[in-house]
């Protein structure tokens, strides 16, 4: 008796044990194949996975133009399974269409936040409801529940060219938004997604990015700066342009590029008596080249600043003569003062000096605009 009750047991135990395991693998049901999408959105990224039906079902019957409001039911429906009772559609087939941000995003102008949900829509002939649930790990929506809700919004389907396989794209892709458009049949639901704060998500990651090996090279503390001064974050610009030139442990390096860096950073934060001094000592560092002092009067030129341009082309020439961009900087500065006798001499020189063929038929133009007293810049 002990025997066959040892036996009986480790059979209940082994069925058990068998039934716990994982299915095998075997193709998606329907053949609906699973397929992800990736979108980065400045910093954030954006991640739909979705299972995609065919107009042409499984048993080879063509339901084109049977799938809005045939196969996919207008509005929310009682779908004869599972604990939801006015449900909609799954957004895709199988199990939970997902998206997922790893940022906070806005969605048809409401935030969303950073996080993983399932996606269902509502169709309708002219206004669908995209749901963004909480609940990311169900099959389908037969268990859909609108307490779990994290975000409804409203989109306008448009007609679209002909999709056999459903299909999510980023039709529209920018530093700051994109649009996810759901593609099947002939229709199209566009979503539009934004990322209002994009540049405050980079400089933390910059921040973050500093405190490791990335910050062990002036040239990185240098790009920083740059981004931040672009975009007005002056607080940081000043921050990272000062360590880019003075950092501590030999990171920082005094040179042309810091420098003037440094300048534009103080400068922007209201102290352009201090810049003064720093923006002359990078134009007179042994270091600095004919070249980066001649574009530094190209980009005050482009401030429509002639007077200080033509002091820093003066001072080139003091420290290169008779240089190729030294004569380039010349003629620009004369013609932008109106004097185009002397611009022509300059432009003259430059010729016989072009190094490529490219500047050669430049300075050739412009030697025919300053004969006609026409300014080259």
């Amino acid at each position: 008796m002990r025997k066959r009750f040892l036996v009986a047991a480790a059979v209940v135990l082994l069925a058990g044990s068998v039934a716990a395991q994982p299915s095998i693998s075997q193709p998606p049901s329907g053949g609906n194949q699973r397929q992800t999408v990736i979108q980065q959105i400045g910093p954030v990224s954006v991640t739909v996975s979705y299972s995609s039906p065919h107009v042409k079902s499984p048993q080879g019957e063509d339901r084109r133009g049977k799938i809005w409001g045939k196969l996919v039911p207008y509005g929310l429906t009682d779908l004869g399974f599972g604990t939801c009772k006015e449900c909609p559609w799954r957004a895709g087939a199988n199990e939970n269409t997902t998206f997922a941000t790893t940022h906070d995003i806005v969605v048809e102008g409401q935030k969303l936040a950073a996080g993983t949900y399932g996606l269902h829509m509502i169709a309708d002939p002219s206004e669908w409801t995209v749901i963004f649930s909480k609940n990311h790990t169900s099959w389908g929506s037969f268990t859909y529940d609108p307490a779990e809700d994290a975000l409804r919004v409203k989109v306008k389907p448009e007609k679209s060219e002909f999709r056999e396989v459903l299909t999510y794209d980023f039709t529209e892709r920018r530093n700051d938004k994109a649009t996810l458009t759901m593609k099947w049949d002939e229709l199209a639901v566009p979503v539009s997604i934004s990322v209002p704060n994009a540049n405050d998500l980079y400089i933390a990651q910059i921040k973050n990015e500093l405190r490791n090996d990335t910050g062990f090279t002036w040239q990185n503390w240098s790009a920083a700066a740059q981004f931040a001064l672009d975009h007005k974050y002056n607080a940081e610009a000043l921050r990272w342009a000062e360590f880019a030139a003075h950092g501590k442990g030999g990171i920082g390096q005094e040179n042309f590029t810091t420098l003037m860096q440094l300048a534009d950073a103080t400068e922007a934060n209201g102290k352009a008596a201090d810049a003064k001094p720093l923006r002359e000592k990078a134009l007179n560092l042994p270091g600095t080249t004919a070249i980066e002092i001649h574009l530094y009067g190209r980009q005050l030129l482009g401030r429509k600043q002639q007077d200080e341009a033509m002091k820093v082309f003066v001072l080139n020439a003091k420290r290169f003569p008779n240089q190729w961009p030294v004569n380039v900087g010349l003629a620009r500065g004369y013609s932008a003062a109106g004097r185009y006798d002397d611009a022509l001499k300059y432009a003259k020189l430059a010729l016989a000096q072009a190094p490529d063929e490219g500047n050669r038929k430049n300075l050739e133009a412009a030697v025919k605009k300053l004969e006609a007293k026409q300014d080259i810049n």
